[in-house]
C-alpha cells in the first residue's frame, strides 16, 4: 500500500493505487468495488472538510485528489490509517448507507 503525494509545476496531488489494499474484502463485502471512485466517495463521506477543498480525477484503478499540499497531508493520514483497516472501513461505510450516501463505484 502506498499513497503517494506528488508536486509538479506548483500544483500538488495525492494518489493511491486501488486493489491489493488490506481494506478491500471488506469494501467487497459491502458490495462495493474497491476501485479509485469507491475510495474518493468514501473521502467525500468521511471527511467532508477536506474534500471541499480538493479536486478529484479517480479512475478504476486509482484514487487521485488534486489540491494544497497541506490538504493532501491531512488526507494521506487519514486515508492512510483506513486503508489498512477493515474496521474502519466498515464503519465507515455503515455510516454513510444509514444516511443515504451513495458511493459512485
Amino acid at each position: 500500500m502506498t499513497i503517494n503525494l506528488h508536486d509538479f509545476d506548483g500544483e500538488s496531488s495525492l494518489t493511491l493505487n486501488a486493489g491489493g489494499l488490506a481494506a478491500d474484502a471488506a469494501v467487497a463485502a459491502a458490495g462495493h468495488e474497491p476501485n479509485g471512485y469507491f475510495w474518493e466517495g468514501l473521502v467525500q463521506f468521511a471527511w467532508p472538510d477536506i474534500a471541499e477543498g480538493l479536486d478529484f480525477d479517480s479512475e478504476a484503478g486509482m484514487f487521485c485528489a488534486v489540491g494544497s499540499s497541506s490538504e493532501l497531508a491531512r488526507l494521506k493520514t487519514a486515508l492512510g490509517s483506513v486503508i489498512t483497516s477493515p474496521e474502519a472501513v466498515r464503519d465507515i461505510i455503515g455510516r454513510a448507507q444509514a444516511s443515504g450516501f451513495e458511493f459512485d463505484d
